[in-house]
């Protein structure tokens, strides 16, 4: 019935891309159960991304459904670190002593086990990995223990396709509170990774009042100092 409304109205591409919205869905959800069946996984296999240990199950099952995903052909995965609220993950305010060594330890086997995987399986060469954060830690407390948010630097790492491995780019002052060398904003950052996607962020614009703005808006350069 869709498509017989469609014939005779070849200029309105509404429905077409409706149904094709609907059946991507379609296809989504016939494939999710095996892409998620995580039991299907040889159990070296499990105990590599740290699902035998409570400290690290909860990332590990998160970086090993990410490379399955991504054997699947899913071109864009992010995986979360920490559950939402107050207390439990990055975002230190209480107490660095006692919230960040428990986060830190639950990430460490996972991150070197979906690396060593995506190595193996030869998808290490065209996958590019980030794991970046919206900011840093103060070097100063917040009212105790805690930490606030820090906007003046913090780090973000890159591996995988079109990284130069062993590389650093940047430094911050000696109090880790402000940058001190090679100063670049998310502006580059996300100029580079375009780049590493084969995207020029100079060429895509969108005229919006009387500037025609960049995926970058009208900044950004890439960062050709970390690329291989």
């Amino acid at each position: 019935m869709n498509r017989r409304h469609a014939e005779p109205r070849p200029d309105d591409t509404r429905l077409s891309a409706r149904i094709q919205s609907y059946e991507l869905a379609a296809k989504m959800q016939l494939s999710a159960p095996e892409a998620f069946d995580l039991n299907r996984e040889p159990e070296s296999m499990r105990k590599a991304y740290g699902l035998d240990d409570a400290v690290t199950e909860d990332f590990g099952r998160r970086c090993l459904l990410a490379r399955r995903l991504v054997e699947r052909g899913t071109r864009f995965v992010q995986v979360w670190s920490g559950p939402q609220g107050a207390t439990g993950n990055w975002d230190n305010h209480a107490s660095i002593p006692k919230e960040l060594p428990p986060m830190a330890a639950s990430v460490g086997k996972p991150i070197a086990a979906l690396i060593g995987d995506l190595k193996a399986s030869g998808l290490f060469e065209d996958t590019l990995l980030i794991w970046t954060t919206e900011f840093g830690r103060t070097p100063f407390a917040q009212g105790g223990e805690g930490r606030d948010h820090n906007g003046g630097t913090f780090v973000t790492w890159l591996a995988g396709a079109g990284i130069k491995s062993g590389t650093s780019h940047g430094s911050s002052d000696d109090w880790g509170y402000q940058t001190a060398e090679g100063t670049t904003y998310c502006y580059d950052f996300h100029a580079t990774v375009l780049h590493l996607l084969g995207i020029d962020h100079e060429r895509l614009t969108v005229r919006q009042n009387g500037i025609d703005r960049r995926l970058t808006d009208v900044h950004g350069h890439v960062i050709r100092e970390i690329l291989s």
